[in-house]
């Protein structure tokens, strides 16, 4: 971080660095309040990003709340109301409860996506400078106080707030150069992903969220803008080499046909780009704020893409960041640091309490571990009595807490259902019971280690 050379560096109330998720809701939250914000961004919208792009009705809710909805409407991907997932055969299908009188789910490009929540934050004020990138921080006296960034012509700027916040994703500069880059808990992934779009002729389906899985194989399409369908497989790590180079596609398509519900699904469909892929996926928590600076989405905390809630977390949380700082930037006074780095050390604490437990959930699904027998009696369950179902649904929809799908005083019903089941032997069972009360521990052991880490 440098200390000099700021006499030309402009004022601003607030400094986003990233313009996407996060980025946005935060200055959406600020300048809808009258403050003056500046927003950085090296991409120039409309811009793609790698994402599943799949929004839950939840997600929905945060953008409705941002004031986007219309116009990320506008764009023109069905309306999902219908959420399915099948394991080996066995499969429930439901619809979602309603999150601020929303349920339908949505699968929209990010191109389309982040360039409505772009301009809704420059409609409220926001000063969104595209094509410049973050080079680095200012700081006095151990506090960040500003910014270091290129325009497009390549001339170096300055620019200085009370708060830099750094919406800048996994890789993120502002986390970088405060030395948080370090995970206070992490959980590297069991699974890569790979994506691509197809043509979708099945009218009949396209107001349907699909999720597949057979063995340690997970598949999903869903309906997306421009009439097509996002179709990603998520294989285990194990399954990494076959998808190296020029392979991917050939390993992809394979990989479609490994799951007959996908299979079906896309028959009469054409893949109609190139397959892209994430892989070395690592989930986590950073530290998330400090003297004058604070880290919401990716840059901050980042979950496995294989239950879609990025998304939902960097608007909810950006937006949350935003409406705390704000009458605090605002005042007349001045912002007192003090009040800042509180407001941003208990919104970070919110952020931790709140999704702890859907991040360590989605660590268990994308250990690319094959389903076990107390899961399969979920499934069973889920098909036969629309209330479970419902909760999985919730679950994914962050209306339930994953507890809720197996709270201990059901534990021994769905141990007795699945020993019934012919396909699980005495012997599985048991070993499953022990992996779910050593998971049950190591997750409260994790929890208590991310509040150390934190207050620490």
């Amino acid at each position: 971080m440098s200390h000099t050379g700021v006499n030309a560096a402009e004022e601003f109330d607030a400094i986003i660095v990233g313009a996407r998720c996060a980025g946005s809701a935060t200055a959406i939250a600020l300048a809808g309040r009258g403050l003056h914000v500046l927003v950085i961004d090296s991409a120039r919208f409309p811009s793609d990003t790698l994402s599943t792009h799949l929004l839950w009705p939840s997600t929905l809710a945060e953008i409705h709340a941002l004031g986007a909805l219309p116009a990320v409407e506008e764009a023109g991907a069905p309306r999902l109301p219908i959420a399915e997932a099948i394991l080996d055969e066995i499969g429930w299908r439901t619809g979602y409860s309603p999150v601020s009188g929303i349920d339908y789910g949505m699968c929209l490009r990010r191109s389309h996506l982040d360039d409505a929540l772009v301009r809704t934050a420059s409609s409220l004020g926001a000063d969104i400078r595209q094509q410049c990138r973050a080079t680095g921080l200012i700081s006095d006296d151990g506090r960040v106080t500003g910014i270091r960034y290129t325009d497009p012509d390549d001339h170096e700027r300055a620019a200085i707030a009370p708060i830099v916040i750094g919406a800048d994703g996994r890789k993120s500069v502002v986390a970088r150069e405060v030395g948080a880059q370090t995970p206070l808990i992490s959980s590297r992934s069991g699974r890569s992903c790979y994506f691509a779009y197809w043509t979708d002729p099945r009218e009949d389906l396209r107001h349907i969220a699909s999720q597949w899985r057979v063995d340690g194989l997970l598949g999903t399409a869903f309906p997306c803008d421009d009439g097509q369908t996002l179709c990603l497989l998520q294989p285990p790590v194990e399954l990494d080499d076959a998808f190296h180079g020029r392979k991917v596609t050939d390993a992809y398509r394979a990989g479609v046909a490994a799951l007959p519900g996908l299979a079906r699904r896309l028959e009469g469909a054409e893949m109609v780009s190139r397959v892209r892929s994430c892989t070395g996926i690592e989930s986590y928590f950073r530290r998330s704020s400090g003297p004058g600076w604070a880290l919401p989405g990716d840059a901050g905390h980042f979950k496995d893409p294989v239950t879609a809630q990025g998304i939902r977390d960097a608007y909810r949380y950006g937006r949350l960041l935003g409406e705390r700082l704000a009458p605090i930037l605002g005042s007349r006074g001045g912002p007192d640091p003090e009040a800042v780095d509180a407001a941003t050390a208990e919104w970070a604490a919110r952020r931790e309490q709140d999704c702890v437990e859907i991040y360590q959930w989605t660590n268990v699904l994308a250990s690319g571990s094959p389903p076990s027998p107390l899961e399969y009696e979920l499934y069973h369950r889920a098909r036969d009595r629309p209330e479970y179902a419902q909760i999985l649904s919730d679950i994914y929809n962050r209306v339930q807490a994953p507890s809720s799908m197996l709270p201990l005083t059901a534990l021994p019903s769905l141990i007795l259902g699945a020993l019934r089941q012919p396909a699980s032997s005495t012997r599985e069972v048991v070993a499953d019971v022990r992996t779910q009360v050593r998971r049950i521990r190591d997750d409260r052991n994790e929890r208590r280690a991310l509040v150390r880490a934190s207050a620490g």
